[in-house]
């Protein structure tokens, strides 16, 4: 189902005018300092809900809000126990990977949340959203999932971090990774970490990438190791500079309804010192692009879904994935 379409966004719309009315001052009869944001009622701030592997996830969905405006308000906020909404209003500068904890619904206000500096570590969590926000210029991962479950990633803008975009390992499961634009990065989206750790990833790592733009990057969009099925469908390539999906040791991917366009190659077996895994093909629209590799049987996809028509998904992509377009 199309994220864009007219109806998702005025229910999108009326679900954030809902929630942004509910919103009190920072210092009200809470008695909250500046340092310590208010509680605010409101039943959901995230705008969508997550398909795919993902599905399901709620985040911090019943709890209540809270409006922060700097890097340590940002920090109790996220790793605070119980559901939360989070809502980032201003460039949060961290000094290190900051740790998320479960519940969380982590969400930028209009075009003004942004994360620098380094970036997020969902470690040893269960239903967190992350959405609509700028991440840029982190000394290590934008955002780094494992050991855990239920997550969905959306609508954010990403570049220019030391190490991956998103990366996702050691064990993790059940992720949507959707209509995001990232763009001037060279390891892009690493899902599993190491050839070596297939006792805790086998069976796992089944994530859902749909709708996401990829702009220019180099490589890992994704790279994939173990998760079997990996489902790539719907996203955008566009000028990728080394490939776009590699499938390798014991992973199987399908890659399916994309576009691909001025990409060398789009999809291959095995990379670096991985053995390749399986990755079939199906439904992609290629410009000034090689057809890729494929190989190996894939497990089917275990939900429903409805694809767009891929020649059609360059224009929907780019009108709809990155920060600000929820």
């Amino acid at each position: 189902m199309r994220r864009t379409s007219a109806r998702l966004r005025l229910a999108g719309a009326m679900a954030v005018a809902t929630a942004i009315a509910t919103l009190g001052a920072l210092t009200t009869a809470h008695g909250a300092t500046a340092e310590t944001p208010a509680p605010e009622s409101v039943t959901t701030l995230s705008v969508g809900t997550p398909t795919g592997f993902g599905a399901g996830t709620t985040g911090g969905a019943g709890g209540s809000t809270v409006t922060v405006t700097n890097a340590s308000q940002f920090t109790e906020a996220v790793n605070r126990s119980g559901a939360l909404q989070v809502r980032v209003n201003g460039t949060i500068n961290l000094g290190s990977m900051t740790r998320v904890s479960s519940n969380k619904t982590i969400i930028g206000v209009g075009n003004n949340g942004r994360i620098t500096g380094s970036g997020l570590n969902v470690r040893q969590a269960s239903n967190v959203i992350i959405q609509n926000l700028t991440f840029t210029g982190s000394n290590d991962d934008a955002i780094n999932i494992e050991e855990s479950t239920r997550i969905w990633v959306d609508h954010n803008t990403l570049s220019n971090a030391y190490d991956g975009l998103v990366d996702i390992k050691r064990g993790s499961d059940s992720i949507t990774v959707s209509w995001n634009r990232v763009t001037n990065h060279d390891k892009t989206m690493l899902l599993g970490h190491s050839d070596s750790n297939g006792s805790q990833d086998r069976g796992k790592l089944r994530v859902s990438y749909h709708h996401n733009w990829y702009d220019g990057t180099k490589q890992r969009n994704p790279r994939v190791r173990f998760g079997n099925p990996v489902h790539v469908y719907n996203n955008y390539y566009g000028g990728v500079t080394s490939y776009g999906v590699a499938s390798t040791v014991e992973a199987g991917v399908l890659v399916e309804g994309n576009y691909f366009e001025n990409v060398r190659d789009p999809f291959h077996l095995g990379e670096g010192s991985s053995p390749g895994g399986s990755l079939v093909a199906r439904n992609n629209h290629f410009v000034n692009s090689s057809t890729g590799q494929t190989g190996g049987s894939v497990r089917s996809i275990p939900y429903s879904y409805s694809l767009d028509n891929p020649s059609s998904v360059k224009s929907i992509v780019m009108n709809g994935a990155g920060a600000g377009r929820i």
